[in-house]
C-alpha cells in the first residue's frame, strides 16, 4: 500500500510542477569574434512558429562588459542599420539559429548592436553590425544559443528517477 502512495505522491508532484503551457522560454545566448564578446539570456514565448522561430521577448546580458538595457522592437531597424528591419527570432540547432533579420538590443553607452545570419555569403555565416552615434562596424561572429532547463522539468526527472530507484528496491526486496 505504501509504494502505491509513493507512486501517487509523485505523480501529483510531477502534475503540480510541470510547466505551463503559456509559460516563457529562458535561452543562454553568446557570441563572439576577436575584440566582440557578448552574452546573456533571452525570454521567448513559449511555441515556436511554423519555421521553428521563437519570438524574442526580453533580453539581459553585456557586449564586452557593457550591459545590455534592451530589446530593439521587431520590425525596427537599430539606428545607423536602416532600413533593415530586426524580427527578433531564435530556433534551436546548430546552426541557422536566427534569421536574416536577427535581432538587435542597446547598451548602457549607446551603442546598438544587430546580430544576424547571412544565409547570403558564401559560405554563410553570422554576423554582427554594432552602431554609435559615429561608428558603424559589420564583422562575423560565432552565435550559439540554448534553452535553459527548468526547475520544475529537472524535479521532475528527478523524481522519476528516485521512483523508478524505489521501485526496483522493493522489487529485489521482495
Amino acid at each position: 500500500m505504501k509504494a502505491k502512495q509513493f507512486f501517487a505522491a509523485i505523480a501529483v508532484a510531477g502534475a503540480l510542477s510541470a510547466p505551463q503551457a503559456w509559460a516563457d522560454v529562458v535561452w543562454n545566448w553568446s557570441y563572439g569574434a576577436t575584440g566582440i564578446q557578448a552574452s546573456g539570456t533571452f525570454t521567448t514565448v513559449d511555441a515556436p512558429d511554423a519555421d521553428g522561430f521563437y519570438l524574442i521577448t526580453g533580453i539581459t546580458g553585456s557586449r564586452n562588459g557593457d550591459a545590455i538595457t534592451g530589446l530593439y522592437p521587431t520590425g525596427t531597424a537599430i539606428p545607423g542599420n536602416e532600413p533593415f528591419e530586426l524580427d527578433n527570432l531564435v530556433r534551436l540547432g546548430p546552426q541557422d539559429q536566427l534569421t536574416v533579420h536577427g535581432f538587435g538590443f542597446s547598451t548602457a553607452s549607446g551603442g546598438y548592436s544587430n546580430p544576424f545570419f547571412a544565409d547570403f555569403l558564401s559560405p554563410a555565416t553570422y554576423m554582427e553590425v554594432f552602431t554609435t552615434a559615429s561608428s558603424y562596424n559589420e564583422v562575423p561572429v560565432t552565435f550559439t544559443a540554448s534553452v535553459v532547463p527548468e526547475p520544475a522539468s529537472i524535479l521532475l526527472m528527478l523524481a522519476g528517477l528516485g521512483a523508478a530507484g524505489f521501485a526496483s528496491t522493493r522489487r529485489r526486496a521482495a
